[in-house]
């Protein structure tokens, strides 16, 4: 159950977990992302040949201007999220190395190497780029989509990039017993 703010009422709205379980894994985002990458797999570099001018060649100049645009409303919005303080930096800081365990966890199930075990604690640690907006816009339709990108991209990004990725590696190598 979540709860919705109407005028001075406070009533509880049901969250169809379903539905919102459903939207992160098969959201439009997720299902781009792994679609490409199965197609690019079953192609191969002789199969993607004829189309890499139209996809491949201009992905960094149109990556510049996605993270441009990202970087805009991000900007917009650092004013909000100053609002909230320390809940956003916590939520944004905490998150991400439970879910790096998590990914961390399975990975070592799944028999990987210390690299392998590394790249699925960063990649679920940083699940919150694609996934948390979609989730948030189901969840709670009221919320402003803005500060989810905001809290992603101004404060667990940076912390993933500075902090994350090294302590995400350290809980490979600890996992795997070659921790010196």
């Amino acid at each position: 159950m979540m709860t919705k703010q109407v005028g001075a009422t406070t009533t509880a709205v049901p969250v169809s977990w379903r539905v919102l379980l459903h939207e992160v894994i098969f959201g439009k985002s997720v299902l781009l992302l792994v679609g490409g990458i199965l197609i690019g797999a079953i192609a191969g570099e002789k199969g993607i040949a004829p189309i890499k001018m139209v996809f491949i060649d201009p992905f960094k100049g149109m990556l510049a201007f996605f993270l441009m645009e990202l970087g805009l409303i991000v900007g917009s919005q650092l004013k909000d999220s100053k609002v909230l303080g320390w809940r956003i930096l916590l939520i944004g800081i905490s998150v991400p190395p439970m879910l790096a365990l998590l990914g961390a966890g399975v990975a070592t199930l799944l028999g990987l190497s210390v690299g392998g075990v590394a790249v699925v604690a960063t990649l679920a640690a940083s699940a919150s780029y694609i996934a948390a907006p979609t989730a948030m816009r189901i969840a709670v339709p009221e919320a402003n989509p803005a500060l989810s990108i905001t809290i992603a991209l101004a404060v667990t990004f940076p912390f993933n990039i500075v902090i994350g990725i090294p302590l995400y590696i350290k809980l490979a190598q600890y996992l795997s017993g070659s921790v010196a």
